[in-house]
């Protein structure tokens, strides 16, 4: 005769049964249709919305066809639903072999071969339409909704503005009660309320809403959690780099040619002639206008005698991996009022092969250590014909035939840079080690081309003349007369005799300077126009205090050359705005400024910037955006934090670099020091644990303080048994807890005051379902003197058997 079950035991054994019979059953019969007309339409808004996230993110018109043929495909298989509809699939099947060809067919003869997810996205949404003729069950309502999320994601990669962000949230708001109904569906709750009998009862209908709007404000905002402390790792892990479509260039490329859209080459007005748009003159000598939308620091010469401002306006957006100056070109000689290229007829032209967009640029000639850095550039509104790019670049992924590379190493493209246009850059960046960079000395670099390949830079290492009367001047030290370099280098003097310590470092000089510029002299918002005969540092020095941001440039690298600094002016674009949402840098015309390049002998050029209200060195490739959107959320409350709270947090800042410090340290000392730090990470984690166990005894008893007597000394009854070694279980009455308790500890029965836990369960039933109020102050001291023999009990077993 087989023993016979407990209650629990029987109730197991009914489950089990239960779930077995339900497997087979359903093994046993198909998948019925789904009938639920709500599933169906919120799985098609899901589609709709991928479509138009996919749309917005590629400013494509995909919904123009595929949303009204997809809501048709739906209504079509909710008629179609429970027929096998063997003919329909045929034609689907035949459908999508055609897609497929169209895909292949789309890819070679558009040549489109280098970026895929365009095309790849317009055969999912095809697909999508033919699949939406065949909706049967609810598995292929899943396939939809799959669709759609892929669909989303590829406009996550795509997006480079925050419009997607709506669209994420429209998709979050369908999606919750969207996997509702369909675990409803999993568990046989087939439900198909019509609107009216959902509307006819409003309490019940703002108490879902409510639980709706709550569950999405919830998800919402761990999502938003992750995103902010997901790190920003830097991509183009893969190398498929991202660039435009091959471009066709004229015949005969010029590359001494620098085709700025605002600006002429011989004064007069610009093109781009909208109407009512101020339009840029720059003369080669004298006062000029300044275009309103092209900066005019772009060219082969610029004159900074004219005056006007920029209108801001978007003009490209860069994925990089590293922040940093996007440089576009640097000039060597000044003239006064401007600055201009000495040897702009030795600009090289550098051809690609014909089978990779790729350029190997020439090397940048320092010889110290570097970081890679790949950028990506989409330009957003027309651009000179000059190729922005961190320092040091080293390869080039262009949609032209050609590039020219100048003597400042400055890229320039056959064409100028159009909206539209995506090319990749791959630069060297060099570390910015200020103490190394204080050894180095601002020697004069002597650097040709090598005419064999004009894809090599090496240096000129013939013997230099040192014949005072046949000696070539260095074009990094020019100053175009003796007056104004007495000027300057008297004013350097003073500034640098103000130093509280001499500066004998080069480095140390050009960042003192920047410094003493930046903070002695004030931006003029209303300059004049400076006379024909005017230096324009001279004036900014010594008659207006200041001047427009890029005098500020030019009168540093025009100082530092009047104390023997090899110096060269440098413009590009700032930075810009990091979008945290999107990833990429938004760069606007304003961002453009001229900023000085100091040459240090072994480590090439670095960039100054004595403009006011910019950080003295700009962005180098120590600065990354790993936790950028932690670090602006940061930002945005220490904005309203209060001094003596922001003191504190940044002092725990500092502890915690500290730690990492030296847990750095540990790590670089080898075997040992990782072993190290095992076991201090041993203690501390003992540490922790050791906090964590007080903590929840301390918890515990102030939540058993706040119980009823008889409760509390119940519930302190179960905690011991539980430290004994009885687990806990809520399908057990109090007495079948004890005698569970007996059972697993026999020891129990062996105290003289074992009775104690039945009479603290017999009072405990009678004081919860009878209301009957009993002493619990006696049992208590019971329950105490219980506690006590089985500890010392437990002691003399354990002292015996070491005698033993």
């Amino acid at each position: 005769m087989p023993p016979a079950l407990t209650p629990i035991e029987a109730f197991k054994a009914r489950f089990q049964s239960k779930i077995s019979s339900n497997s087979r059953s359903a093994t046993d019969r198909s998948e019925p249709p789904e009938d639920s007309v709500w599933l169906r339409v919120l799985a098609q808004l899901l589609v709709i919305v991928g479509i138009v996230a996919t749309d917005i993110a590629a400013e494509t018109s995909l919904w123009i066809w595929a949303i009204p043929l997809s809501v048709l495909g739906s209504c079509w298989s909710w008629r179609q639903r429970k027929k096998r509809a063997i003919g329909t699939k045929f034609l689907l099947a035949i459908g999508m072999i055609a897609a497929l060809i169209f895909f292949f067919i789309h890819s070679f003869a558009r040549r489109e071969t280098n970026d895929l997810r365009l095309v790849l996205v317009e055969l999912m949404v095809q697909i999508q339409v033919l699949h939406s003729f065949d909706l049967p069950k609810r598995k292929d309502l899943g396939y939809s909704m799959m669709i759609g999320l892929i669909l989303l994601g590829v406009a996550s990669t795509l997006s480079q503005t925050m419009a997607f962000g709506g669209m994420l949230l429209v998709f979050l708001a369908i999606a919750i009660p969207v996997l509702m109904l369909d675990y409803r569906s999993r568990l046989g709750l087939r439900s198909n309320p019509s609107v009216k009998s959902i509307l006819a009862n409003p309490k019940e209908l703002k108490q879902n809403s409510k639980k709706l709007a709550t569950l999405f404000a919830i998800t919402l905002a761990i999502g938003l959690t992750v995103f902010a402390l997901m790190p920003r790792l830097p991509g183009y892990q893969l190398r498929s780099l991202p660039m435009s479509a091959p471009i066709d260039t004229p015949q005969k490329f010029d590359n001494q040619r620098v085709a700025n859209p605002g600006y002429s080459r011989n004064g007069t007005q610009g093109g781009n002639d909208r109407p009512g748009r101020r339009r840029g003159t720059s003369p080669q000598k004298g006062a000029g206008q300044a275009d309103e939308e092209f900066y005019a620091g772009f060219g082969d010469r610029i004159n900074q005698n004219l005056r006007g401002t920029l209108k801001p306006k978007m003009v490209m957006r860069v994925r990089s991996q590293a922040e940093g100056f996007w440089r576009v070109q640097a000039f060597d000689r000044y003239t006064g009022q401007g600055w201009e290229l000495s040897d702009n007829d030795k600009t090289k032209t550098l051809n690609r092969s014909g089978w990779a967009y790729q350029f190997y640029l020439p090397p940048n000639g320092t010889t110290e250590r570097t970081k890679e850095v790949v950028q990506t550039y989409s330009i957003l509104s027309e651009l000179p014909n000059l190729v922005p790019a961190l320092a040091s670049p080293r390869e080039l992924f262009f949609p032209t035939q050609q590039v020219a590379w100048d003597s400042q190493a400055g890229i320039r493209a056959p064409v100028p840079l159009s909206e539209g246009l995506t090319y990749t850059v791959i630069s060297e960046v060099p570390y910015r080690d200020r103490t190394e960079l204080q050894k180095a000395k601002s020697k004069v670099p002597n650097l040709k081309f090598n005419t064999a390949n004009p894809n090599t830079v090496k240096p000129n290492t013939s013997k230099p003349n040192t014949s005072p009367s046949k000696q070539t001047p260095s074009p990094y030290l020019q100053i175009p007369n003796e007056k104004t370099r007495l000027v300057l280098q008297k004013e350097a003097d003073r500034l640098l005799a103000m130093s509280s310590s001499p500066i004998t470092s080069d480095y140390e000089k050009a960042l003192y300077l920047a410094q003493a510029i930046k903070q002695r002299y004030s931006l003029q918002q209303d300059l004049p126009f400076f006379a024909a005969d005017e230096d324009l540092a001279t004036a900014f020095l010594t008659k207006y205090k200041g001047g427009y941001p890029d005098h500020f440039s030019t009168t540093l690298a025009v100082m530092l050359r009047s104390i023997g600094i090899s110096t060269r002016l440098t413009t590009g674009f700032l930075p810009g705005q990091f979008n945290s949402f999107t990833g990429m840098y938004e760069v606007k015309n304003t961002d453009a400024f001229a900023l000085v390049e100091v040459y240090f002998d072994r480590y090439g050029w670095f960039t100054f910037d004595p403009i006011p209200g910019h950080a003295l060195v700009p962005p180098s490739v120590e600065s990354d955006q790993t936790f950028s959107a932690l670090k602006q959320f940061w930002n945005w409350v220490a904005g309203w934090m209060p001094s003596p709270v922001m003191g504190v947090f940044q002092g725990l800042f500092n502890l915690l670099g500290a730690l990492l410090g030296n847990i750095v340290q540990l790590v670089s000392q080898g075997i040992l020091g990782w072993l190290t730090l095992l076991l201090l990470g041993t203690i501390v984690g003992f540490g922790l644990w050791l906090l964590w166990q007080q903590g929840r005894k301390l918890r515990r008893r102030s939540q058993l303080q706040k119980l009823p007597g008889m409760e509390r000394l119940y519930q302190q009854m179960i905690d011991w048994l539980q430290d004994q070694g009885v687990s806990r279980s809520p399908a057990l009455t109090p007495f079948e807890q004890i005698h569970y308790a007996q059972t697993v500890l026999p020891q129990l029965r062996s105290v003289p005051e074992h009775q104690v836990l039945e009479s603290i369960a017999h009072h405990y039933v009678e004081w919860r379902y009878g209301a009957v109020d009993t002493d619990t102050d006696t049992l208590s001291r019971s329950f105490l003197r219980l506690r006590r023999s089985v500890q010392q009990r437990s002691f003399r077993q354990v002292f015996n058997k070491i005698r033993r």
